[in-house]
């Protein structure tokens, strides 16, 4: 039998309720599909910081380190200031496991609500490949003069050529097997050291992909042609920065932050990938079973594509969008269940020999890129 040895790390607020329910579904999927999911739990997040002045240790690291995937719940509370979980935690995580790529599919599901007027599932299926380890995000800058009137802050933004090109390629190769089409998002008529560098890479890289065709979006342009024409985009591969902002974007054509689901992946084996939803933990609704748990649900399947289970993670898609379409709302209490509930819904129809959803799913992607 198929043994993959699982990392779980639920976090704060509705992260362990959205983590609970996605495991329901992956015991689902082991029973129907014939493999193991050993489950290791780690305490970490707000509370445990609070209790023991604890982010991410060597210790933690090398415990990680030891893992085939981790399944990360939510992680932030109101009574831990911003940006120290974030940094001291998530981010640096993302590099100690040179997590290169977040992968964030926009699917627009069938029978999902969505606010954007006549959009249909057959325009809307598109992934976003988010540069993950570099750019504004690596954490470096200065302010002086705090607290006076003449304080100046200096906010360093790192862009190195391996750092895109390994993105860079990766988005090709994914390009090459969903639609041929790959977009590069950026400001490189305002960031021109940075831009040039990104779209330098991708001509040069384009010359080992023939097949795929290649576009230009600034981000200010994405932000309008993508809630208008989804259709237009393919791969869609972006730097740290303007990939966590478009994809919150992406993640409301798609019907709202409960639905989405994302991927930090290790492009060499080198170390374990992250698999998250893409929402926050939400503290103000932590407790009352309202958080919508697809995205956690959907990004567990993202897992087991990565981990070789493909037809498991089809199965909990399948499942799961079959779920969401009966929904009244896609969440808070007009749901017409809970957070638990849901994840039994989902869990009851992993074996019941669902057809996939239509077009390409994110999980043969990913799949198949791990294949070869």
């Amino acid at each position: 039998m198929r043994t993959h040895n699982i990392a779980v790390i639920p976090g704060d607020g509705i992260g362990p309720e959205v983590m609970d329910a996605s495991l329901l579904v992956l015991a689902a999927a082991e029973s129907a599909f014939g493999f193991t999911a050993e489950l290791t739990q780690y305490d970490a997040g707000a509370r445990h910081y609070l209790r023991t002045g604890e982010l991410w240790t060597s210790e933690l690291e090398e415990r990680l380190r030891g893992h085939d995937a981790i399944l990360f719940g939510a992680m932030g509370d109101p009574a831990v200031k911003p940006g120290i979980l974030e940094r001291g935690f998530i981010l640096a995580m993302r590099k100690a496991f040179q997590q290169a790529v977040n992968l964030r599919p926009v699917k627009l599901y069938p029978g999902v609500a969505t606010p954007i007027a006549g959009l249909t599932p057959e325009r809307c299926d598109l992934v976003i490949v988010r540069e993950n380890t570099e750019g504004a995000y690596v954490g470096q800058g200065s302010t002086v003069h705090a607290g006076t009137p003449y304080a100046v802050a200096v906010q360093e933004s790192v862009n190195t050529r391996p750092g895109i090109e390994r993105v860079v390629d990766y988005s090709f190769r994914l390009a090459a097997s969903r639609r041929g089409k790959l977009t590069l998002c950026h400001k490189k008529n305002i960031l021109i050291e940075a831009g040039n560098l990104w779209q330098d890479t991708v001509d040069d890289l384009s010359a080992r992909y023939p097949e795929v065709e290649v576009d230009y979006v600034h981000v200010d342009a994405m932000c309008f042609h993508l809630p208008v024409a989804p259709e237009r985009f393919d791969v869609v591969v972006t730097d740290n920065l303007f990939g966590d902002i478009i994809t919150d974007l992406g993640a409301v054509i798609q019907g709202g932050l409960g639905v989405a689901a994302s991927a930090n992946l290790n492009l060499d084996g080198s170390a374990p990938s992250m698999f998250e939803a893409i929402h926050g933990s939400a503290p103000d609704i932590a407790g009352k079973g309202w958080a919508n748990p697809v995205g956690a649900v959907l990004s567990t399947a993202m897992c087991l594509a990565q981990l070789g289970e493909q037809d498991a993670a089809l199965a909990i898609e399948a499942a799961a969008v079959q779920v969401l379409a009966g929904l009244p709302e896609l969440s808070g209490p007009g749901m017409g269940t809970d957070t638990a509930g849901l994840g039994k819904e989902i869990a009851a129809l992993v074996g019941a020999g669902l057809p996939p959803v239509a077009g390409r799913s994110v999980m043969e992607d990913l799949a198949g890129l791990k294949a070869t």
